[in-house]
């Protein structure tokens, strides 16, 4: 049966496990997945759970393996395994910055002589792509006065796992059966397009890095689970990954729709709709932002989009969100654009309902299992004041609801349309089969039928509007 995930944080939408057990039993039924953000020990560190001092143990204050589990018996869910780093306060980084080579955990961590172990050149180093500015190395002190330096791709508290070592491997082999003994049934292989160093190259989404998606599928896949990859690239990397694996995300959707509402028209979106994996996960905006990267070029392979249509997506935001979207969002080193937008993606949207729901008809109609992240379901707008509380970007797209601003969420049009579209996903039809067309330059006609029964979804782009018809009944989305 075809359905709708739900991405979220447990404690920013239901305060935790046991309370989002109970809204999805309720008023979220709509949902018959769940992709819970890192709930792992401790779940607000330096990266909102992305940093765990302990990967193996869920967050008291948010519950326990028997909430995750109950999660489970009643629907799919699926969590993260982070394979690139752990939080520098782990208790394997503390020994091993206490003990050194008599460590036990003596290998697992990423150094620079790992990498480099002849020296490296200035050109070596700028050599590596970093999703952030400056360089991917923090100098560190171990107790016998030794200083190290470690790689740290993402923030400084975030130290790389050398994944080619055994003790490396050991760590993830360890990870990977705590999940499965929690009835995760999908496991998201966190930001595996850092996870391989390789010099002489970016080291980002290389031969090599395929070559460990294989392998850690086939760890994750032994154990009864799925394998979903998460990587911001150019879609050519997507195109490679998803015969590896289970599910890929469809990150280039975001700003093609964008780019169609920019334009009115829908001609680069549609010629994605040909080449696309069908094993995607489709999504408008995840909580690390709206992927515009992923439709653009990379050297000289071009994109989806040019670099002037990538700029003029972010001006669009710019003015959608009076300049806000530039202030958040970051460049990484060597770039001259963000590679993603910081920003909600109703608000981008002009806080426009119809927009929005105009977004996700199209994204259910697509082939692959549609996700809706919590704030876009809510129809959130920029918390700006909890940007300015962290001065992290991606925190305006993660906002802390409280039950009553909840309550009066699910009450708007435009969370009540995509709960009905939620709704509607779950028809049968969607397991039939899918086609596309174009009508004329600014209009996408969408349609799925099975022997008894047929869904059409028309969508324009140049005066925004849709209308969905299920066996030739017109669908009302908030009746």
């Amino acid at each position: 049966m075809s359905g709708v995930s739900l991405l979220t944080y447990a404690d920013r939408l239901a305060g935790d496990l046991p309370g989002l057990e109970v809204l999805l039993a309720d008023e979220l039924s709509a949902f018959t997945g769940v992709h819970v953000l890192p709930f792992y020990t401790p779940f607000d560190g330096d990266d909102t759970g992305f940093d765990p001092t302990d990967h193996t143990a869920v967050d008291p204050r948010l519950g326990s393996w028997g909430d995750v589990a109950r999660l489970g018996a009643a629907r799919e869910v699926t969590a993260d395994l982070i394979v690139n780093h752990v939080s520098s306060g782990s208790a394997e980084f503390r020994d091993w910055l206490a003990h050194g080579s008599a460590s036990a955990h003596d290998g697992m961590f990423l150094t620079f002589d790992r990498v480099f172990p002849q020296g490296a050149s200035e050109a070596d180093i700028t050599r590596f792509y970093r999703p952030r500015p400056g360089l991917p190395f923090t100098p560190y002190r171990a107790a016998d006065g030794t200083r190290r330096l470690v790689w740290t791709t993402f923030m400084p508290s975030q130290v790389d796992i050398d994944i080619t070592h055994p003790r490396g491997l050991g760590y993830l082999e360890r990870l990977t059966d705590t999940l499965a003994a929690g009835g995760v049934r999908t496991v998201r292989l966190d930001a595996v397009g850092y996870a391989v160093k390789t010099p002489g190259s970016d080291s980002f989404m290389t031969p090599q890095t395929l070559e460990f998606v294989a392998q850690a599928a086939e760890l994750i896949r032994s154990r009864g689970m799925r394998v979903l990859v998460e990587v911001h690239a150019h879609y050519s990397q997507q195109l490679a990954i998803a015969p590896l694996v289970d599910l890929v995300y469809d990150f280039a959707l975001s700003p093609l729709l964008l780019h169609a509402f920019a334009t009115g028209r829908v001609d680069r979106l549609a010629s994605w709709l040909e080449i696309r994996p069908r094993n995607a996960i489709t999504v408008l905006d995840t909580h690390d932002g709206i992927g515009v990267i992923d439709a653009g070029p990379s050297g000289d392979l071009p994109g989806l989009l040019s670099h002037d249509d990538m700029a003029e997506i972010f001006r669009h935001a710019h003015d959608a969100t009076d300049g806000h979207s530039s202030l958040a969002s970051v460049i990484p080193a060597w770039m001259t654009l963000p590679h993603q937008i910081n920003a909600t993606f109703f608000s981008v949207l002009g806080r426009s309902t119809e927009r929005m729901l105009l977004a996700r008809a199209v994204q259910i109609f697509l082939p692959g299992e549609p996700q809706f992240y919590y704030v876009g379901l809510l129809a959130g707008v920029d918390d700006i004041a909890l940007f300015a509380e962290t001065g992290q970007g991606r925190d305006v797209n993660r906002h802390r609801y409280s039950a009553d601003e909840l309550r009066t969420a699910l009450e708007s049009d435009a969370a009540r349309g995509q709960l009905a579209l939620a709704r509607l996903r779950q028809h049968p039809v969607f397991d039939g089969e899918f086609s596309s067309e174009t009508e004329g330059d600014a209009a996408l006609l969408l349609r799925w039928r099975t022997g008894e029964h047929e869904a059409l979804l028309r969508a324009r782009f140049d005066d925004p509007g849709f209308a969905i018809t299920l066996d030739g009944v017109a669908v009302d989305l908030l009746r």
